[in-house]
């Protein structure tokens, strides 16, 4: 494997780490905070797989200094956070709560404090139960909705903010909650999901230009879940199910905001939008001039063709199948396949930046005479940082790697179990423990950057 320096990465690549406010603030009813479709959710028995909730997650809300201590002892540069809606929102319209405003101001000048760049997201996940009750993403209300915050939110803070994310994976939150059900909301079928993905696809630009309105120098983003998508066989039906499977996880949302419209060539199901959910004038909405995408790739997909599969007729071949290695969750580790998403994101003509907004490996970690040697995940930043700086090099325009993430947290339908933190949190007295994977970071990004250096 090869070895590199912060310095080969160049003077101006951006280190970070990333959190959320659902599985990191806790503080679930504190100060005025309105309920969110993952309260909900997890208040709902069996779905969550340890059987727990968010309700104090780790305390972020409370212990936010520590945390960006942390992230600076590490020596990153870039603090990536997301702004609770119905902490600043309660009911998604309407009054704003001025406490919610007030705790995310103190985050961000603790970050600028310790001189770290903030990168703040407007959406991940936590939609207001409120507007869940008028349908939620399903609902042409919630784009306005999301619109109006937007706007809240760049007017608060864009005078201290520079660079903002509009949406988290939008691919992964309504495949998961609104087709599949096993993420908030929890509802399942075609009839829920194809009006959720138009109109967080309108969501995405109309949050964009909303903060553009309002803070006009903003570096605006949005971020996608992506997958190298690899055919089980050469067999025409397995090549055919890839394309449909690439369709959906990776080109469903970077292409409207492209302009290139829905991937109907691969996956003709997607012309309903255009018939039953989309207006006229939606054509011209979905389209946003980013100044950089954010992607977010843990593995690669091998998928095959299965005619019993409704709709989609694709099959995951699962990676414990195919001896291959995997994190503690049975997800393929392949530094390949960072590579390949990096590659084909960049043939965009309309990509101008891109940045890896999350990056990381849940392994079973465990605290033994306070140290946790998680050395498989450090084997795995070496393989994941490898492929991000060979796509550098051939002129992927990458220009920041963020890890997922800070401290280990509330991991969604997965509970506490699946831990992806660089450092250890003992969620029963909130105890913070730097792992051998976060010292391995500091002395990486300690390293001085050698300016003026010919990348190769």
């Amino acid at each position: 494997m090869n070895q590199f320096t912060r310095s080969d990465f160049g003077p101006d690549f951006k280190w970070g780490v990333a959190i959320s406010a659902f599985q990191n603030e806790g503080a679930h009813d504190a100060h005025g905070k309105g309920v969110s479709i993952w309260d909900a959710f997890t208040a709902r028995k069996g779905k969550i797989k340890d059987g727990t909730h968010a309700r104090s997650a780790c305390t972020f809300y409370e212990l936010y200094l520590d945390d960006i201590a942390l992230a600076k002892e590490m020596g990153f540069d870039v603090f990536r956070f997301s702004l609770s809606w119905p902490r600043i929102m309660p009911n998604g319209t309407g009054a704003v709560n001025q406490a919610g405003i007030d705790f995310y101001h103190r985050v961000i000048d603790a970050c600028l404090a310790a001189g770290l760049e903030p990168y703040v997201t407007l959406y991940h996940w936590d939609l207001p139960q409120t507007l869940e009750h008028k349908g939620g993403w399903c609902h042409r209300g919630t784009v306005f909705a999301f619109e109006s915050f937007a706007a809240v939110c760049a007017r608060a803070y864009g005078h201290k903010v520079k660079n903002w994310l509009v949406l988290n994976e939008p691919f992964g939150f309504t495949s998961l909650g609104y087709m599949l059900g096993v993420h908030a909301p929890g509802k399942f079928g075609l009839s829920y999901f194809l009006p959720a993905v138009h109109h967080v696809a309108l969501a995405q630009a109309e949050g964009g230009r909303a903060v553009r309105a309002e803070a006009p120098d903003a570096r605006i983003g949005t971020t996608y879940s992506c997958s190298q998508i690899i055919p089980y066989t050469n067999n025409q039906n397995d090549l055919q199910a890839a394309r449909r499977a690439d369709a959906l996880f990776n080109r469903l949302f970077i292409e409207p905001a492209l302009g290139m419209g829905y991937p109907t060539d691969a996956f003709p199901l997607l012309k309903r939008i255009e018939r039953r959910y989309a207006l006229w004038r939606d054509w011209e909405k979905l389209p946003f001039n980013f100044d950089f995408i954010g992607l977010q790739n843990y593995f690669p997909l091998v998928v095959r063709y299965n005619a019993f599969m409704p709709y989609v007729q694709v099959s995951e071949v699962k990676a414990r199948y195919r001896q291959v290695p995997l994190t503690a969750l049975g997800w393929e580790i392949s530094g390949q396949g960072m590579y390949s998403i990096l590659q084909q994101f960049a043939a965009y003509k309309g990509v101008k930046e891109i940045m890896v907004t999350e990056s990381g490996a849940a392994f079973n970690d465990v605290l033994q005479n306070g140290e946790v040697d998680d050395a498989g995940r450090i084997a795995y930043f070496r393989e994941y940082l490898d492929a991000v700086l060979l796509a550098k090099r051939s002129g992927v325009p990458v220009t920041g790697y963020l890890v997922w993430t800070l401290t280990d947290n509330f991991e969604w339908a997965e509970g506490y179990k699946a831990r992806f933190g660089l450092v250890h949190v003992d969620f029963e007295n909130q105890q913070r423990t730097l792992k051998q994977s976060g010292k391995w970071f500091r002395e990486l990004l300690k390293q001085p950057v050698r300016k003026g250096v010919q990348q190769l």
